[in-house]
């Protein structure tokens, strides 16, 4: 019986010594080193907030405490900084990277310009999850979803390729809505300003933590009625509105929405090139954990006006995981109804 326990609590030490050891080598790797974020967008806007926010504060959580410098090198929606950090970025975990949520999905719909595999990419983790909501004019007549089978519902977007004209665009393809949509609109800010002077009456894919944040008088006033979510779980405090899926006639088209919806829940991905060793990896991983529980970290973020919802690296690749894992019709589908 000594003997066994002897050798269990040898066995623990040998454990901690070589924990330890690695610790130290990645310390020593670290110590006096520049670890640069490559950040996919350009500065001043909301989503670059946080990666401006994670590198001053990241350092600290890092072995040898590297200075974390932010390089922003914005373009093609996100294509430019993943192309980068999976071709040409050192594979020793001194560049990590900020993408867009979508981005990292491109190559399943077979664009010819996302130059990687996001399943290679070694994912730290998000530093939240995206709620879009889509809400209407309170005088609109819209009042649920299934309002919006029934009459039109005039509604602002930006760009073909953005969250609030694809997914209305899809809902009335598989779903039957009557979204009208006009685009155009250069900012979130500018679909509002627009429901507020009646041009529109919706707007399908704004952000919530955003309204939260930035336009609670729009909340305090009751000037809209929140029709449904665009996201992978509901946000905690919107438990009794659907998620548009929900919606979904089949189990064929519950899964073509799965797969548009699944970047919200990724909505700031952070990652590192291929080839980074394991142990780094690991710290890495680590030191963006630590980081979103950083009170200091947090308190900047709620200064800066961002939402801080941690997603775990290992979260993140499983979402991945399963969207590349779809079946090829669901595929084929998706890429039809979004015109790729």
């Amino acid at each position: 019986m000594k003997a066994i326990m002897h050798g269990t609590m040898v066995a623990g030490l040998l454990a901690m010594t070589g924990a330890a050891s690695a610790q130290d080598a990645v310390a020593e790797f670290y110590k006096g080193k520049q670890v640069k974020l490559i950040s996919a967008y350009a500065a001043g806007g909301n989503s670059a907030l946080y990666g401006d926010v994670v590198r001053r504060h990241m350092g600290r959580h890092i072995p040898g405490n590297p200075v974390v410098i932010l390089q922003n090198m914005p373009g093609a929606a996100g294509l430019v900084a993943t192309n980068y950090m999976a071709q040409r970025a050192p594979r020793d975990g001194t560049e990590i990277g900020l993408t867009s949520r979508t981005a990292p999905f491109e190559p399943i719909f077979g664009n010819d310009k996302a130059l990687f595999d996001s399943r290679t990419l070694i994912w730290l983790g998000s530093a939240n999850v995206e709620t879009s909501v889509c809400i209407a004019n309170t005088d609109s007549g819209a009042r649920t979803f299934e309002d919006v089978t029934k009459r039109e519902l005039v509604i602002g977007g930006s760009a073909p390729d953005a969250l609030d004209m694809i997914a209305p665009n899809v809902s009335n393809q598989l779903l039957g809505t009557r979204f009208k949509i006009v685009g155009g609109y250069p900012l979130s800010s500018d679909i509002l300003l627009a429901m507020e002077r009646r041009e529109v009456s919706g707007f399908c894919g704004v952000s919530w933590p955003s309204l939260k944040l930035r336009y609670t008088r729009l909340l305090e006033d009751k000037m809209f009625h929140i029709l449904f979510q665009i996201a992978l779980d509901k946000a905690p405090d919107l438990k009794d509105v659907p998620l548009l899926q929900e919606f979904a006639k089949n189990e064929a088209d519950k899964q073509v929405l799965e797969l548009l919806i699944a970047p919200q829940g990724m909505g700031r991905p952070f990652f590192t090139a291929p080839g980074v060793p394991a142990d780094r990896v690991a710290a890495l991983r680590k030191a963006f954990a630590a980081t979103m529980a950083d009170p200091e970290f947090n308190a900047e973020a709620a200064k800066a006006g961002i939402e801080i919802q941690y997603v775990s690296g290992e979260k993140v690749t499983e979402i991945l995981a399963k969207a590349y894992g779809a079946p090829k019709p669901v595929v084929d589908r998706m890429k039809k109804l979004l015109g790729k």
